[in-house]
This record gives C-alpha cells, sequence and structure tokens, in this order.
C-alpha cells in the first residue's frame, strides 16, 4: 500500500529569486531548511518548496520541454474558511503584484472561487467550500 499523503509540493523555478520573493510578498516566511538554491515555505498542511527547473528536472531524469508562459496542467489551492476571505485573499495578491486570472465569483457547487498565477504562470485557486473541514493547523481533512 501507498500513504495517501502529500507531504511536498515542488514547483520547479526558471528564476528562483523572483519567485522567493512573491511567496514572501504574500507574508509567507521561509522555513530554516532554505538555502540560496532552494526556498521552503511551511503551510498548514504540507511544505511547498521552489526549487531550480533544471535541477528538478535532473533530478527527476527528465527533460524540461516546458517554459514560463506554458500552463503545467496542475493548480495548487489556498482554501480559505470565510467566502468574503476569497476576495481579501485575491486584493492582497493584486497588491503584491499576481495576476489576477478569474476574479471572485460564487461558483455553482455553492463555494466561491478565483484564481491567479505567481510570476511564472503557476496556476492558485483560492477558494471557500462550505463543506471544508479544517484540523487545528489549518490543515484541510475533507471538503
Amino acid at each position: 500500500m501507498v500513504l495517501q499523503r502529500v507531504s511536498l509540493i515542488t514547483v520547479g523555478a526558471f528564476n528562483l529569486p523572483i519567485l522567493r520573493s512573491f511567496y514572501k510578498s504574500l507574508g509567507w516566511e521561509e522555513t530554516e531548511i532554505s538555502s540560496d538554491n532552494y526556498a521552503a515555505f511551511k503551510t498548514a498542511g504540507v511544505i511547498l518548496s521552489i526549487f531550480p527547473i533544471e535541477e528538478l528536472a535532473k533530478d527527476a531524469g527528465v527533460e524540461i520541454k516546458q517554459s514560463v508562459d506554458t500552463f503545467r496542467g496542475v493548480a495548487l489551492a489556498i482554501n480559505v474558511d470565510k467566502p468574503e476571505e476569497v476576495d481579501t485573499t485575491i486584493h492582497a495578491i493584486r497588491k503584491v503584484g499576481g495576476n489576477i486570472l478569474r476574479e471572485p465569483s460564487d461558483a455553482f457547487w455553492g463555494g466561491r472561487t478565483a484564481y491567479f498565477s505567481d510570476p511564472e504562470n503557476n496556476l492558485w485557486e483560492v477558494a471557500w467550500n462550505p463543506d471544508s473541514v479544517f484540523d487545528e493547523r489549518g490543515a484541510m481533512i475533507s471538503f
């Protein structure tokens, strides 16, 4: 059996200093394991790490066939506790230069959602789901 767990998400960075600066401008604090060539941010549920894309590809044994302008087919999410927090979160992201792709709106499934991308077009959803349950650390345990 494979453990049903996501512990770490690594984003391959074309320009690590720019991505590091963006996430720090959101008010996110780096962990002590960060270095000049690696950034790690503790979130409620997983560690978000940023690593040079060339090194990540080399480590995985794959070729890079994408550019900063290519949608990578993955979306990360920040789930919030209240519907109005979708709007305030997007406002804060806009203030630090995040690219707002979809303004906050009510979703057909009963929640509220919006999308933004970071400086390298990594896609993020900000969502409120009325059925979400979070643990004491803020990690989502069901929805």
